[in-house]
């Protein structure tokens, strides 16, 4: 799909990944994070199953493991330079994998890619330069590995969101951009939303988003969005009430309080897409899929 219309039930993005993975106990911590799941067969095979999960509860956009895949989180887990790439394709083909397994050959798969150094630190986003640097090679790396869409995410500034699309489209692939932002629906670096949203849309975003906000301040924001701009939009928010790093965190929402609200959302603000982020189970993304009319099988 390379254009989206404001009408009609919005694309169900999945869940939250990397909660899932705290919650099948699997080590997530500095400096692998997410990526440890990609380090052994046994650990692969989990996030297989988060992500065929997924897949059943009504996901028709999968997220490859790629959030901490680019060259600061590789290098500082210790990989050499001339085999930071693998971890990469890695989880590309965990993610094809899932979707053969679950015999769902129309689900798009994304990869994602987060700020450089920190989602939540905007005060340590680099230079220009390194920016363009960095999240070129990992656009070169994912079209190396078969992605046709690249989910720009949890970006907490205009700049690094503007400049990691740009990479993107330079090598001829499909961008999404997605932003996190506080409770007024600024970008965490104090940047207008509406602004970074057109920022990003000139540099060729698809559709813009927000993600890793809590529920009420992401209505704030798509709201704003959709005051100010009637192209594609989308959300996924972060579910979890607490950021200590235990396993399986209780979620702000239940699966039906969470799929009647984004439900809404996406009556209301017309979105083109529509998930969950931190949090999101895939009980929470089934309950989100039946409630847009989507087609599911039971989940557990």
């Amino acid at each position: 799909m390379s254009a989206f219309s404001t009408g009609g039930a919005p694309l169900v993005l999945d869940g939250g990944l990397a909660t899932e993975l705290q919650r099948a106990r699997l080590p997530y911590q500095a400096p692998w994070w997410g990526t440890a799941a990609l380090l052994a067969d046994s650990r692969r095979r989990v996030l297989r199953d988060v992500h065929e999960r997924f897949l059943t509860a009504g996901a028709q956009v999968l997220t490859a493991n790629t959030l901490r895949c680019n060259l600061r989180a590789l290098r500082r887990a210790g990989l050499e330079d001339a085999g930071l790439g693998w971890m990469v394709h890695a989880a590309v083909g965990v993610a094809l994998a899932a979707r053969n397994a679950a015999g769902a050959p129309s689900t798009r798969i994304a990869a994602s890619m987060a700020p450089v150094e920190d989602c939540y630190r905007p005060d340590l986003v680099p230079a220009d330069d390194e920016l363009r640097e960095e999240h070129r090679w990992l656009a070169v790396e994912l079209v190396r590995a078969g992605v046709e869409l690249v989910l720009v995410e949890t970006m907490n500034t205009a700049r690094e969101a503007r400049i990691a699309v740009e990479q993107v489209r330079e090598v001829g692939v499909r961008a999404w951009a997605g932003f996190v932002c506080d409770d007024q629906g600024r970008l965490l670096s104090g940047d207008s939303l509406v602004d970074a949203a057109r920022a990003v849309r000139a540099a060729g975003a698809e559709v813009v988003l927000v993600n890793c906000t809590g529920p009420e301040a992401t209505e704030r924001c798509l709201r704003a969005l959709r005051d100010a701009d009637d192209g594609p939009i989308g959300a996924y928010p972060n579910l979890e009430d607490r950021r200590d790093g235990a396993p399986g965190p209780r979620p702000l929402l239940d699966p039906a309080e969470f799929g009647d609200l984004v439900a809404r959302w996406a009556v209301e603000y017309r979105l083109a897409v529509a998930g969950g982020c931190c949090g999101a189970s895939p009980a929470h993304i089934a309950a989100l899929a039946a409630r847009l009319n989507t087609p599911v099988a039971a989940v557990d």
